[in-house]
């Protein structure tokens, strides 16, 4: 039996556990060692599985993920997302969508500070929905901002995905992260923009508005201001080359534990909650680096990335990036976000290297491609974790969200059409 033909096999099995719900992470490490096993040869196997687990696990470089998750913890714990939602409301609110518009920009300002689609959506659906319904917003609408908005989580820096996609390829982590700031400035001006298109179309979307004075607008700062204090210190210093990430990310937190004490909203209970959430948040995507390392050397022996680079390489660029970007939309019908990233990077980049493209400028467009697969039905992720904590039902959140979905479509051509979107800050960078 031929490599290629153990590799799609392999393919195959990974899809039959996934849907028999093996955890993701699991299920790559079964497949990625009896396929690694099968090729080469199952002691082979056994002391590459070995040597995975024990080399990812005291990777360095795993250290940034920690120090992040919960510089974002922390600050989820001290009612950051509340605060948010209420400073943006302050100078957005009295324009027609303007509580729309305001809860993009929170959830992209929590998303600085976040990184994680899941924590953004759970802290500003709780905080932003009530507040639209108030205003007789359409539950459509609302659940379409909340959902669209917080899958900025892993775009704009500091993003776990990201630095998962830096491990598996070997990238600079560092550009990477830098690499998100303006694709995801320019995704949330597309989506807020969006929302302002679709209120001028339907009036009727969003009634109600918000009449704030100067002096509350002003006074509105104080509750957003450590979102760009912390902001600057860690992804400046990352990006002016005084520290490395890891040690952007330790800062993070440490300047994110002063805010909540300074802010007398540190308490020995959110404190541990944030510890216990870190923990679990890393365990997972420990679990997930792991497999998709596995998965990813199975992959490689199968040639099937050789193979596939026969037929994929001589492609114009636009044809190339529009037959991966279809790749990732049918698998966005049934798999989750994450296993289509580890999966697909496997597979298509180093087609992407051999065409000569940059891997920082993949890199964001992947994370763009899976912002799309948050909100596609039927796994559409986001989607229904929004409908779970919003008690919105789930087809009148698919239905929110077409537009938003469409804007994301639009900003992740514009970064096929013009990489330098991508890759200029980065190529600005301190050596």
């Amino acid at each position: 039996m031929s490599p290629e033909l153990i590799g799609l096999i392999g393919i195959i099995m990974l899809f039959v556990l996934m849907f028999l719900k093996v955890p993701i992470g699991f299920s790559m490490m079964i497949v990625g060692a009896a396929g690694y096993g099968v090729i080469i040869s199952p002691t082979a196997a056994f002391a590459k599985l070995g040597t995975d687990l024990f080399n990812n696990a005291h990777n360095y470089g795993l250290s940034v993920i920690p120090m992040f998750t919960l510089m974002g913890m922390l600050l989820g714990h001290t009612g950051l997302g509340s605060d948010l939602f209420k400073g943006f409301n302050a100078w957005l609110g009295h324009i027609r969508g303007g509580l729309a518009i305001a809860t993009i920009a929170t959830c992209a300002a929590f998303a600085a500070v976040s990184g994680s689609v899941i924590a953004t959506t759970a802290t500003i659906a709780n905080v932003a929905v009530p507040e639209m319904r108030a205003k007789k917003y359409h539950d459509s609408l609302s659940a379409g901002c909340v959902a669209s908005g917080s899958t900025l989580g892993i775009l704009i820096p500091p993003s776990s995905v990201l630095i998962i996609y830096g491990l598996l390829t070997e990238e600079s982590i560092g550009q990477l992260l830098i690499a998100g700031v303006i694709p995801g400035l320019i995704t949330a001006v597309l989506l807020a923009l969006t929302a302002y298109i679709m209120v001028r179309i339907k009036p009727e979307l969003a009634p109600g508005s918000v009449i704030t004075t100067f002096a509350e607008k002003m006074n509105s700062i104080k509750l957003i201001w450590p979102v760009p204090l912390i902001f600057i210190i860690s992804m400046g210093g990352i990006y002016l080359g005084y520290f490395t990430p890891t040690e952007g990310g330790a800062i993070g937190a440490f300047v994110a534990l002063l805010v909540s004490i300074v802010g007398r909203r540190f308490t020995w209970g959110s404190f541990k909650d944030a510890l216990m959430g870190t923990v679990k948040i890393v365990a997972m995507l420990m679990i997930l680096l792991i497999g998709g390392v596995m998965f990813g050397n199975f992959l490689s022996v199968t040639k099937i990335p050789q193979y596939l680079g026969t037929y994929f390489v001589d492609l114009p660029p636009l044809a190339l990036m529009t037959s991966i970007f279809m790749c990732y939309f049918i698998a966005g019908f049934f798999m989750d976000a994450m296993a289509i990233m580890i999966i697909f990077t496997g597979l298509f980049y180093p087609l992407i290297i051999a065409a000569g493209y940059s891997g920082i400028w993949y890199g964001v467009v992947t994370i763009l491609m899976l912002l799309i697969g948050f909100l596609t039905p039927p796994v559409g992720v986001v989607a229904i974790v929004t409908s779970g904590i919003t008690k919105i039902k789930l087809e009148t959140v698919f239905k929110g969200v077409i537009p938003f979905w469409i804007a994301l479509v639009v900003s992740t051509f514009l970064m096929i059409f013009f990489p330098a979107i991508a890759t200029y800050l980065p190529s600005l960078m301190a050596k």
